[in-house]
């Protein structure tokens, strides 16, 4: 599996989001994305590590869009079921047809979600990968998959191709 992955895009928000840039910020792996106006998020301001740009006047919804845009595919993670922004972002994808992987992570460990996403950037050849999901208060665990699933993936299917 040769891989063309060149950055990872998230949203910032707790959760999801900031798993899989915490991810590629501990890989070295370029990251960024879109985040609201003022840097919103549940916890106060998405802090300044992670490197996001704002979208003037710009809320949650116009955020997950506009990554969703810039992007050649999205993953999506979730536990157990999809609803609120996570399930809008299902519907955005497939409503603009655009490649989009939904993992289940209440039943799924992060070792095959990792090689799930491996195929599915594969699969799509994509350059640029956006990861989204629920927010830490709907899903305290989905920072820590996220990162864990995401690292996973990189060291197995990205990293070893760029040397």
């Amino acid at each position: 599996m040769v891989s063309l992955l060149n950055r990872i895009v998230s949203g910032g928000q707790t959760g999801v989001d900031r798993g899989a840039l915490d991810a590629a910020l501990e890989m070295q792996f370029p990251c960024g994305g879109w985040c609201p106006a003022g840097r919103l998020a549940e916890d106060g301001p998405i802090p300044d590590r992670y490197p996001l740009t704002e979208l003037p006047n710009a809320g949650y919804e116009e955020r997950t869009l506009q990554n969703l845009l810039d992007t050649d595919g999205t993953v999506v993670i979730h536990f157990g079921s999809l609803s609120g922004g996570t399930l809008e972002t299902c519907e955005w994808c497939v409503a603009r047809g655009k490649p989009v992987k939904i993992i289940d992570a209440a039943t799924t460990l992060q070792a095959a979600a990792a090689e799930e996403i491996g195929r599915f950037v594969e699969r799509y050849n994509i350059e640029t990968l956006n990861v989204a999901g629920p927010r830490a208060s709907k899903a305290p665990q989905a920072q820590q998959y996220a990162r864990e699933a995401v690292t996973l993936m990189l060291e197995r299917y990205v990293m070893p191709f760029l040397k």
